[in-house]
C-alpha cells in the first residue's frame, strides 16, 4: 500500500511518506495523527514543473502500519482501510484524506 502525505507541516511526514506507526482517518476524513512539527518542509509536489523534484521517502509495506478508517467511504471495510494507496493532502489547515469516496 502506498501511503503518502502532502501535509508537510506534520512531525511524521517524511519526504511524503508518512511514518506515524497507526493512522485513523476520522468520519471528517482528517487524519486523526497529525502533530505540528516545528520544521516544516516546503511542498514541492504541488507544481508540475519545478527546477527542483520532489524527494520521495520509499514507499511503506502495508503490513508496517495499521490503518483505521471512520469516515464512511467506499474503502472503509469494517473500519479498515482497504484502499490500495491513501494519500493525505495539504489543505488548509486540515490533513484531509483524498482517496475518500463516499459510499
Amino acid at each position: 500500500m502506498d501511503i503518502r502525505c502532502r501535509k508537510t507541516t506534520c512531525k511524521f511526514n517524511d519526504k511524503y511518506t508518512c511514518k506515524a506507526k497507526g493512522i485513523t482517518i476520522k468520519d471528517s476524513c482528517e487524519c486523526r495523527q497529525f502533530e505540528k512539527t516545528d520544521k516544516p518542509e516546503v511542498d514541492k509536489t504541488q507544481k508540475i514543473f519545478s527546477d527542483e523534484p520532489p524527494k520521495y521517502a520509499p514507499q511503506r509495506d502495508s503490513a508496517t502500519i495499521h490503518i483505521d478508517c471512520k469516515a464512511e467511504c467506499l474503502f472503509n471495510d469494517g473500519g479498515k482501510c482497504v484502499a490500495n494507496g491513501i494519500t493525505v493532502n495539504e489543505i488548509k489547515e486540515k490533513p484531509l484524506c483524498v482517496t475518500f469516496l463516499k459510499k
